[in-house]
């Protein structure tokens, strides 16, 4: 695992958004940030699973969360416009956004790949991204030290057999990464990509379903790396594809 001690209360008074929060990595890392003395805003489609995480924040008596039910598929730009305009009026600034909401769409060959398919993974893994950190952007550069995340994968460097839209959306994110990290190098704000590695998530149950999953990481294993990135001992790292395994 990414070698980080984590410490008490390193994301105190931090402002963090985490996409994808009902459920797997992202529920962890929402926890996990809460947990650390952060405000966690939860953003997610399903809105039983984002209410699950607020009770379970809430009873653990840390700082309140806010929940923002959005589904990536369907969202404008001016949806994302709007969110960080509520965003600022209700917290002043955001210091980290986890972009962790994807899907995973089919394995199948590459001359198989359905249309829509396609489309809806582009959607969501891609177009998406591009315009929820368009309009993050500006929101993360009111917080002195500011951190947004994007999440990769191993096909996302490395093509693989059966992952074509997938993986194709994965190259893509860690490019948008890249070129926000080079546009905002000398600026508060760092941008950085997370490879989680095989970790024990329904979408890696989709991809993978007759594994065991006592052999791979649980979303807990794989946190220092997300911690580490959030917290300030990150500042000085931009740019960066880092493997949390």
């Amino acid at each position: 695992m990414f070698n980080y001690s984590i410490k008490d209360a390193c994301l105190n008074n931090k402002t963090i958004l985490v996409t994808g929060a009902g459920a797997g990595i992202g529920r962890t890392a929402a926890l996990t940030y809460a947990k650390l003395g952060a405000t966690v805003i939860l953003l997610g489609k399903t809105v039983s699973k984002l209410e699950a995480v607020y009770d379970e924040i809430v009873a653990l008596g840390l700082a309140k969360p806010a929940i923002i039910p959005l589904d990536l598929k369907g969202a404008t730009k001016q949806n994302y416009i709007d969110m960080c305009s509520t965003i600022v009026s209700q917290f002043g600034q955001l210091d980290g956004a986890l972009l962790n909401a994807s899907i995973l769409g089919e394995l199948t060959p590459f001359t198989q790949i359905h249309e829509q398919v396609f489309n809806d993974v582009m959607k969501v893994n891609v177009t998406a991204q591009y315009l929820l950190a368009q309009a993050l952007i500006p929101t993360l550069l009111l917080a002195p030290k500011s951190s947004l995340v994007f999440t990769s994968s191993g096909v996302g460097n490395q093509g693989r057999a059966y992952w074509g839209a997938y993986s194709m959306s994965k190259f893509a994110t860690e490019g948008m990464m890249q070129v926000i990290a080079d546009e905002y190098d000398t600026s508060n704000l760092r941008t950085n990509a997370i490879n989680p590695g095989a970790t024990n998530t329904n979408m890696r149950s989709c991809a993978f379903p007759a594994e065991d999953k006592t052999e791979i990481a649980s979303p807990e294993d794989i946190m220092p790396l997300y911690v580490y990135l959030m917290s300030n001992d990150s500042i000085e790292v931009n740019g960066q594809t880092l493997k949390a395994q």
